[in-house]
């Protein structure tokens, strides 16, 4: 029988089978002897143990499509990086750690800026614009009193979305939404998981409705960028491509070299100074970091 993984906590898994049907399984022992982490969106084979109390054994991954380690999850379609406009103010350095972690896995990624009920409005379109202004599909909302959220579930029909952000930032207000507003989810399925209305501490695979999941993550306030040479990095800043066949030299770091097309473009206000100083922060983690290699 094969299922889906929608949670994962203290070595047990719930694998949704056809859709309702929820089993509580144990990963074989074999997964610990190949290093295999059963993750939550992992499509998956189960041996069923007991019918009735809907137990079974975990004894197979199906091949993933992708897989992220931080937020843990698999086979996803697209993520949401979900901030908040205040209460916490967002920060650009996370953010844009989010966005080259998902760049590289090569998931699409679009942003969602919340609490735009209690936020200035010159400073939420500008933080609207500095990602618009780099190719990024930017919404502004309010979880809260539900403004800009039809736009979210637009976004979310048909895919499995995983939502990534910091702590406070209102993913479980929108997420409570989300299911109030499908009425998808059984109250079985919800004693049996054990959601409550609570901050999310796990990686959890909700069940929207035609072919339709999102995934809950937990919230955390920093992240360590991917492994990659720091001339890799430019690459995840995709404002700077217009700018680079101005730059002198083949393979420029837009660092500290002359004639930089890139940073000409920041001087000249064309790419957003907030942008290219994570840029140059980043850059120096990852050179620091090979340093230590070495």
């Amino acid at each position: 029988m094969t299922g889906r993984i929608i949670k994962g906590i203290a070595g047990f898994y719930y694998v949704a089978v056809d859709g309702l049907d929820v089993y509580e399984c144990r990963a074989k022992g074999i997964f610990r002897k190949e290093k295999q982490k059963p993750l939550v969106g992992d499509r998956v084979e189960i041996e069923v143990l007991d019918e009735k109390s809907k137990s079974a054994n975990l004894v197979k991954i199906l091949p993933r499509k992708n897989s992220l380690i931080r937020p843990a999850v698999a086979g996803v379609d697209q993520a949401m990086v979900f901030f908040a406009l205040k209460k916490p103010d967002p920060e650009s350095g996370l953010l844009d750690r989010f966005l080259i972690m998902m760049e590289r896995q090569k998931i699409p990624v679009f942003i969602c800026f919340n609490k735009k009920d209690i936020a200035d409005s010159r400073e939420a379109a500008h933080w609207k614009e500095i990602y618009a202004s780099c190719g990024y599909d930017v919404l502004l909302i309010s979880a809260g009193t539900r403004e800009g959220t039809d736009a979210v579930i637009g976004r979310l029909k048909g895919k499995t979305t995983v939502v990534a952000g910091p702590s406070g930032a209102g993913k479980s207000t929108l997420t409570n939404l989300m299911q109030s507003k499908v009425h998808m989810e059984t109250g079985e399925l919800s004693r049996k998981l054990g959601r409550g209305k609570n901050t999310t501490r796990h990686s959890e695979l909700i069940a929207l409705g035609d072919g339709t999941f999102f995934c809950d993550t937990p919230g955390f306030t920093s992240l360590d960028l991917p492994e990659m040479e720091p001339e890799e990095l430019q690459k995840y800043f995709p404002e700077f491509k217009p700018y680079e066949p101005f730059c002198r030299f083949n393979g420029c770091a837009h660092i500290h070299e002359p004639s930089c097309g890139v940073r000409d473009a920041v001087e000249e206000g064309r790419i957003y100074r907030e942008r290219y100083d994570n840029y140059c922060r980043f850059y120096e983690e990852l050179q620091d970091r090979k340093k230590r290699r070495y």
